[in-house]
């Protein structure tokens, strides 16, 4: 009598479950005020993992913790160092409110690319702005008495340590509040404070 030969075991194709853990996905987050662009802190600060509850992404690139507004995360190191590394040259776009009226010559000078500590920085596409829409921040922004402000959009193609923050010093524009609307093809709109969405990642 012919034995019965044992029922053959369903076997995974190879590598199947590593690439579907390595499927590429980019967030974008509204990040508030006063938050770290990191996933931990000794100190106990506020970090993205406050808000952004998804393992093995991290963020393209960073902003300043008393900075706001569009933060990109992703799980992909491509995607990663297209966006963060200045040399694919993705547009980052800044609405800036900054202490005093800029006159033409100040906004020609932070146009054109101020010299900071560290050299030279690219020419900017700079341009006032009417006041934007935008929520309150928390804590609200300290102004000083009698002295008008002004709100700017600058798009810059490189991305220096407090960069925007320097630029407009340097021209006598002192910074008062920072929020990034937009990186490359990818935008704010519609992300409240602390709010993300998961957007399709581009090759």
């Amino acid at each position: 009598m012919p034995r019965s030969r044992p029922h053959p075991t369903r076997r995974r194709a190879p590598g199947r479950r590593a690439q579907a853990a390595e499927t590429p996905r980019l967030i974008a987050l509204n990040k508030p005020f006063g938050v770290l662009s990191q996933f931990s802190d000794a100190d106990g600060r506020q970090t993205l993992k406050d808000f952004v509850p998804i393992a093995g992404v991290y963020p393209a690139g960073r902003l300043d913790k008393d900075s706001e507004g569009l933060l990109l995360l992703t799980n992909d190191g491509r995607l990663q160092a297209r966006i963060a590394d200045p040399a694919h040259k993705l547009a980052k776009t800044y609405w800036v409110q900054v202490e005093g009226e800029p006159s033409a010559e100040q906004l020609a000078a932070l146009a054109a690319g101020p010299v900071l500590k560290d050299g030279p920085t690219r020419p900017a596409q700079v341009e006032r702005l009417a006041e934007p829409d935008l929520w309150p921040r928390n804590p609200p922004v300290r102004f000083r008495r009698h002295i008008p402000t002004c709100w700017l959009a600058i798009s810059l193609r490189e991305g220096r340590n407090r960069q925007v923050r320097r630029m407009t010093a340097a021209v006598g524009l002192p910074t008062l509040r920072l929020v990034r609307v937009r990186i490359g093809e990818w935008g704010l709109e519609g992300l409240a404070p602390g709010q993300w969405r998961e957007l399709p990642p581009r090759p």
